[in-house]
């Protein structure tokens, strides 16, 4: 009986820093402890919390995991995981209305299309390209995951790049993928294809802006760094 008002009390302790707007102070296992106790509310949630930072390294990475790996943790049933999926998705079109919706050439929300990538892409196992295409002033028109690939690769192939381009009317567009291994350092291989790209997509008179390879933490522009 003690033990169980131990947690209680520590639970609500955690609610009321929330509420009075010290959630920014919280460790990652804290923020994590109170979306579990929305799906999990008789038992205590820290050593289920704990171990999930511990395994995916922290909050983003835990709300990014695929699902039957988050089912593999003794005490995550469906509901929880349908919660995390709900979050996931709410945190990704936020980012894409904050992008999408600016009404300004891409170049003045350059942190927006960065955070989108970053919450689209970081936390993904495998390989993934995406597309954003831009319009005659810059602005992001649409995007699309053309291709799922492997822990370490990723097929691009210009003519598909080259179709959807012109499918969604776009002027020019930026290539997105990530690396899972964390690196964005670009292969060779990388960058070949890159300029197998652009010299496509100049053929029907559009251009690629950039093309960026998105990590964990990092994230490398072929544009900045003067590759393209």
């Amino acid at each position: 009986m003690e033990e169980t008002k131990d947690y209680i009390g520590h639970r609500q302790r955690l609610k009321e820093r929330f509420l009075r707007g010290q959630g920014a102070d919280m460790p990652d296992y804290e923020m994590l402890e109170l979306l579990l106790t929305l799906a999990i509310p008789r038992k205590d949630t820290k050593p289920l919390a704990k171990a999930l930072i511990k395994e995916f390294g922290s909050l983003a990475g835990v709300l990014s995991a695929d699902n039957m790996r988050l089912m593999e943790f003794s005490g995550l049933k469906e509901n929880t995981i349908f919660i995390f999926s709900i979050i996931r998705e709410v945190a990704l079109r936020m980012a894409w209305q904050n992008l999408s919706g600016a009404d300004l050439p891409v170049i003045s929300t350059w942190d927006a299309m960065l955070d989108y990538c970053r919450m689209k892409l970081a936390h993904k196992e495998h390989e993934e390209l995406m597309l954003i295409f831009l319009d005659a002033k810059l602005q992001v028109i649409g995007e699309e995951i053309q291709q799922r690939g492997t822990t370490d690769n990723v097929a691009i192939h210009p003519a598909e790049v080259v179709k959807s381009s012109v499918f969604h009317a776009a002027k020019s567009l930026i290539m997105v993928h990530n690396h899972p291994s964390g690196s964005v350092t670009p292969s060779k291989a990388d960058i070949m294809v890159t300029q197998q790209v652009k010299i496509a997509l100049e053929s029907v008179s559009i251009k690629l802006q950039d093309h960026l390879i998105i990590g964990k933490t990092e994230y490398f522009s072929f544009r900045e760094q003067g590759i393209i």
